[in-house]
C-alpha cells in the first residue's frame, strides 16, 4: 500500500507515515488530504511514480494516476493510505436490487399508512438525497439511508450532518454488523435477505438499532447480573440499561422495518445518543420509544442531542509508523494490502448503562431527602408512580409504601424480619 503522495496543489511530497505529514508548517494538511473527492478537486494529489515519471500501473491500466487518502486497517493499526481513484464502491446488480426493493417497501408502507413519502428527496442545496423521505405529523421527516455496501465513516458523517441541518433526522439502513455507519448516525440493521424476498412482503425485523430501557434493583431476588460487580453478587444499587427486544425482561416483542417507519415518522420512536462514560469519546446511537426516552432523561438528569460533530473511536485512531516513503506504484495492490476484515460494531450486548446510588440507610427519625432522579430511578424499577414510594421502615431504602399492595418493609427486610 502506498504510504507517499504528491500534492499538486502546493507542490510537495506527503509522507503518510509521518505524525506532521513531514510538514509541521501546515497544521491543517492531514485535514485538507482527507476531505472527500466531492469537496475538493480531484486531481489534488498525485501517485508519486506517475510525477516522477514513472510508471503508474493505473494509468497503464486506462485509469488516471488521481489519489485519495484514506484510513487502511492492517493487523490492528490505522496506517493512512494513498489509493487510486475511482473510490466509489461499485454496487452488484443484487445489491443495487436490494436497495431499490427495501426503498420501495419503506415508501409504500409510509403511503399506506397515511404518511407522506417521496423516493430521492433532495435537500435544498442538493448536497444530500434521501433514499426516501418520510413526512409525518408536524412536520417531521426522516430521511431514511439504505446502505447496503461499505461507505467511508466521513461520508456518513457529512451526509448526516446535513440531512440534520436541513431539519431531516437520519435513518441509516445496514445489512452487516461491521457497517461502518453503525454507532456514527441513527440507524438499523436489517437481515441480509434476497430482493424478492424484499419485494414480496418477507419478514424484515430490526436487528440492531432499536433498543428498550430496563431499569432493576440490583438485589438477591432480581435474574439480572450486577453490571458493575460484573456478576459476582448484587449491589443493592438501581441499574439502567438498553437493551435488545429479545433480551428484555419481559421479552418485547420484535421490531419490523414497518413498524419503525410509521413510528419514527409519528415520534413514537426517537433517536437517542448515549456518551460512553468509560473513556467520553465515544457513544452509541439508537432509536428506542418515546417514554423510554423521556425516563432516560429523568435518570440522567441530561438530553445528549445527536452529535454534529464526528466523534473518533479507538478504532479510528491513526497509527503513524515512521517509514521511509515507498515510492512504488501499488495500484492493484491496495485493496489486498491495504484494510483487514473490519471489526464488528453491532455487538448487541446492553449499553449506555447508569448506576444510581442507593438511598441511604436512616438512622433517626430525621426524614432523608429524595431527589428527583432518585425518585424518579425508584419508581422506573419499582414499576409504581412517584407518589406511591417511601422509605422502607426499617433499612430506609426506596419502596411501594403507599398505594394498593403497599407494606411496611421491602422484601429484603421482610426476609430478615420473618427469619428471626
Amino acid at each position: 500500500m502506498a504510504n507517499g503522495v504528491w500534492h499538486t496543489g502546493y507542490g510537495i511530497e506527503i509522507n503518510l507515515s509521518l505524525p506532521d505529514l513531514g510538514h509541521p508548517d501546515r497544521p491543517d494538511l492531514l485535514r485538507e488530504i482527507t476531505a472527500s473527492v466531492a469537496e475538493r478537486d480531484p486531481q489534488l494529489l498525485e501517485c508519486l511514480a506517475h510525477h516522477e515519471g514513472r510508471e503508474c500501473l493505473s494509468e497503464s491500466g486506462g485509469k488516471p494516476p488521481w489519489m485519495f487518502v484514506r484510513r487502511g486497517r492492517v493487523g490492528g493499526r490505522r496506517p493512512l493510505v494513498a489509493s487510486h481513484l475511482p473510490i466509489t464502491h461499485r454496487a452488484t446488480p443484487a445489491e443495487s436490487a436490494q436497495h431499490k426493493a427495501t426503498k420501495e417497501r419503506i415508501v409504500e408502507t409510509a403511503s399506506r399508512s397515511g404518511l407522506g413519502a417521496v423516493a430521492e428527496a433532495s435537500t435544498a442545496n442538493r448536497r444530500t438525497i434521501s433514499d426516501a423521505l418520510v413526512t409525518g405529523p408536524g412536520g417531521r421527516r426522516i430521511g431514511w439511508e439504505i446502505q447496503y455496501h461499505h461507505l467511508s465513516p466521513s461520508s456518513v458523517h457529512r451526509r448526516s450532518v446535513n440531512a440534520v441541518q436541513h431539519q431531516i433526522t437520519p435513518l441509516w439502513v445496514a445489512k452487516d454488523r461491521t457497517a461502518s455507519l453503525i454507532d456514527r448516525a441513527p440507524w438499523a440493521r436489517v437481515d441480509d435477505m434476497p430482493w424478492r424476498d424484499i419485494a414480496g412482503g418477507k419478514e424484515m425485523v430490526i436487528r440492531g438499532g432499536y433498543r428498550y430501557l430496563q431499569v432493576w434493583k440490583c438485589v438477591t431476588s432480581c435474574d439480572r447480573h450486577c453490571p458493575v460487580n460484573e456478576g459476582a453478587g448484587h449491589c443493592g444499587n438501581v441499574h439502567a440499561e438498553w437493551f435488545l427486544p429479545a433480551l428484555c425482561q419481559p421479552e418485547k416483542k420484535p421490531v419490523h422495518l414497518e413498524d419503525l417507519v410509521v413510528s419514527s415518522a409519528t415520534g413514537e420512536s426517537v433517536p437517542v445518543y448515549v456518551p460512553n462514560r468509560g473513556n467520553g469519546r465515544a457513544g452509541r446511537h439508537m432509536w428506542v420509544p418515546a417514554a423510554d426516552c423521556e425516563r432516560w432523561q429523568a435518570l440522567v438528569g441530561e438530553k445528549v442531542p445527536l452529535p454534529l460533530a464526528p466523534v473518533q473511536e479507538e478504532d479510528d485512531e491513526i497509527t503513524f509508523a515512521e517509514q521511509e516513503i515507498d515510492r512504488m506504484c501499488r495500484a492493484g495492490e491496495e485493496g489486498q494490502f491495504g484494510s483487514d476484515a473490519r471489526p464488528i460494531r453491532d455487538m448487541g450486548q446492553p449499553t449506555g448503562g447508569v448506576t444510581l446510588p442507593r438511598m441511604p440507610v436512616q438512622h433517626s427519625r430525621t426524614s432523608t431527602l429524595i431527589t428527583f432522579v432518585e425518585r424518579a430511578a425508584a419508581s422506573a424499577a419499582l414499576g409504581c408512580p412517584p407518589w406511591e414510594l417511601g422509605p422502607c421502615a426499617e433499612c430506609g431504602q426506596l419502596m411501594r409504601r403507599y398505594g394498593r399492595n403497599a407494606a411496611m418493609f421491602c422484601a429484603v427486610c421482610r426476609a430478615v424480619l420473618n427469619g428471626r
